[in-house]
């Protein structure tokens, strides 16, 4: 896991387009929804691209720790 800081510019921008564009609670959901599609295209689809799946095993976790970071849902206590 990287420890890289963001930038204020990456901070300003964050912060502009969660105030202005889409509440947080609203991306998450988008993005669980997307990772869900992706997931099962994946799946019936691309059952032989093996490297493919380990791309996309990738992604699918990132986009959701940043869904979890927006709004914590599988983390509930």
């Amino acid at each position: 896991m990287s420890t890289n800081h963001l930038s204020e510019e990456a901070k300003t921008r964050l912060i502009n387009f969660f105030s202005h564009v889409i509440e947080p609670k609203e991306m998450a959901k988008v993005i669980r929804q997307a990772n869900y599609l992706l997931a099962i295209s994946a799946i019936r689809e691309n059952q032989d691209l093996q490297n493919e799946m380990i791309n996309f095993e990738n992604s699918f976790y990132w986009l959701n720790e940043l869904a979890e970071a927006l709004n914590p849902y599988l983390s509930v206590k």
